[in-house]
């Protein structure tokens, strides 16, 4: 792989065997030739924001070096989704497995299909937590703040809780 770029991607998953879900999106992903995983997030559960009436999330996020530019990334993520039988539906609503490309590179990048930054991460405590415990020195340039400020301005963090811890262990 040439000129590696580093991304930064969230996983989430409410429906049927979460877990299973989720170990699907990482072994797609690292089944990838294009993509190698360098690091990865405890499984978190979160309450759905939003569309409320739905089963819980368990959410992780994944720091990955790749050859892929953003809109392939992209391709490839929404064909991992599609093979987890995503169904579009409801926004925010149930999914079997939901890939969202949080950062590229410390890149902006604003097309039709693709936002980078995600634009409501910062907001979203199931996505701040696990990227901060894979990263705790990332600054986003964007917004001008590290990720610590960003999780110190947070309002939901008591609603993310940890599910399986990174090393394996139960909570």
């Amino acid at each position: 792989m040439d000129k590696l770029k580093t991304a930064y991607i969230a996983l989430g998953s409410n429906i049927g065997d979460r877990q299973s879900f989720l170990n699907f999106g990482l072994k797609s992903l690292e089944d990838d030739v294009n993509i190698s995983i360098l690091s990865y997030s405890s499984i978190y559960e979160t309450s759905p924001i939003g569309y409320v009436d739905q089963a819980d999330f368990l959410n992780m996020v994944v720091e990955i070096k790749t050859s892929y530019d953003p809109l392939p990334l992209l391709h490839c993520t929404q064909t991992i989704q599609n093979d987890a039988g995503r169904k579009t539906g409801i926004r925010w609503g149930p999914r079997t497995l939901d890939l969202d490309i949080l950062l590229y590179n410390q890149e902006n990048i604003e097309m039709e299909q693709l936002i980078i930054p995600h634009p409501r991460m910062y907001e979203r405590s199931f996505v701040v937590v696990p990227l901060k415990e894979i990263n705790p020195s990332l600054y986003f340039p964007s917004i001008e703040k590290s990720i610590e400020q960003v999780y110190k301005e947070l309002c939901d963090k008591e609603g993310v809780r940890i599910w399986k811890k990174r090393f394996g262990e139960d909570e």
